[in-house]
């Protein structure tokens, strides 16, 4: 399916919606169906999902949706290195936005702590993560202008590592020298497995950026590559 005039590999579907509105809505009801399947399967429902400043109205939506949330489990594809109280918070940003009325009733996994080194900070991220049920049920990706998902930055030192399929550590610290905060990402390996995983872009530039991804293979340079292997399901509008 072609989005905008890409082509997509076959294992990856496209929707282009009309705005940003649109956008929120449609992936809200998206991952609401899948939570609620997995819950009548499972008996409970996991969600990843990424922050930033796009997702908000998304996640506003999702709050508004009717399933029971004391059976899901929330947690994040990274995090920024500052405490949850900073504006800059992933997880001050799904309590402000996502965990209000119904769906405060979820639980709730961070992944930050105030360490004394980024480092450290990884380590008992990777230990609240082995909480998590795996594979998660729905998984919400953003991605940068330049390639990154997650926190997976081009060039982080520690990219490498978490881009392994062997990698046996669920988070790791990032390195991110061109933005003000470092950053705590899950590793590859968690990441991949998701039973639904979504791409969520907004604007020409990231469309760009999409064509550029597909025309390489390199996932280092490029992270969001790895993901484009996979089934992915990516919603954009302008």
């Amino acid at each position: 399916m072609a989005i905008s005039n890409i082509n997509l590999p076959e294992q990856v579907i496209g929707f282009s919606l009309n705005n940003p509105a649109q956008l929120a809505g449609e992936l809200a009801v998206t991952v609401a169906n899948a939570l609620r399947s997995a819950i009548d399967a499972r008996g409970v429902a996991t969600l990843v999902v990424s922050g930033g400043r796009s997702p908000v109205a998304f996640f506003e939506r999702l709050a508004s949706q009717a399933l029971d949330w004391s059976k899901v489990v929330v947690s994040l594809a990274d995090e920024r290195w500052v405490p949850v109280s900073h504006p800059d918070s992933n997880e001050g940003l799904v309590r402000r936005h996502l965990l209000q009325g119904e769906a405060a009733r979820a639980r709730f996994i961070g992944l930050y702590s105030a360490a004394a080194s980024l480092d450290e900070a990884a380590r008992l991220a990777d230990q609240a993560l082995a909480e998590l049920p795996l594979p998660f049920d729905v998984l919400v990706l953003g991605m940068g202008e330049d390639g990154h998902t997650a926190s997976l930055f081009p060039t982080s030192p520690n990219l490498e590592a978490a881009l392994s399929p062997e990698c046996p550590q669920r988070c790791l610290a990032m390195l991110a020298p061109t933005v003000p905060h470092q950053r705590l990402s899950l590793t590859l390996p968690m990441l991949e497995g998701a039973r639904l995983s979504l791409l969520a872009l907004q604007g020409q530039g990231k469309l760009a950026t999409l064509a550029d991804a597909l025309a390489g293979e390199d996932a280092a340079q490029m992270p969001i590559r790895a993901f484009l292997r996979r089934s992915l399901e990516i919603y954009w509008c302008p």
